[in-house]
C-alpha cells in the first residue's frame, strides 16, 4: 500500500483555499513525491514534485516572502 503522510495543512487568508503537503511514498519503490493538494470548493489541484523541483520551488517562495515589506502577510505568516 502507497504510504501518505501529512506535513502540513493551512488555508490561505485571501481566496481560502485549503493547502496541504503530503509525503506520498509509492509502495513499489522510487523517489518520495511532495503532494500538494489545493482544495478550492469542492474542487482539488494536486501537484506530485520531486525533491529537486520542491527545493528549487520553496527557495522561490522563501526569497520572494523575505523580499516583502514587514507587514505584508501576517495572518499568513507561519508559526
Amino acid at each position: 500500500m502507497d504510504t501518505v503522510t501529512s506535513l502540513d495543512k493551512f488555508r490561505v487568508p485571501i481566496g481560502n483555499q485549503e493547502i496541504e503537503l503530503q509525503q506520498f511514498v509509492f509502495e513499489s519503490g522510487g523517489m518520495p513525491l511532495l503532494r500538494t493538494r489545493i482544495r478550492e470548493g469542492s474542487r482539488f489541484t494536486i501537484f506530485d514534485i520531486d525533491p529537486v523541483t520542491a527545493a528549487r520551488w520553496g527557495k522561490v517562495l522563501g526569497d520572494w516572502a523575505a523580499a516583502q515589506p514587514a507587514e505584508t502577510g501576517k495572518e499568513g505568516a507561519a508559526t
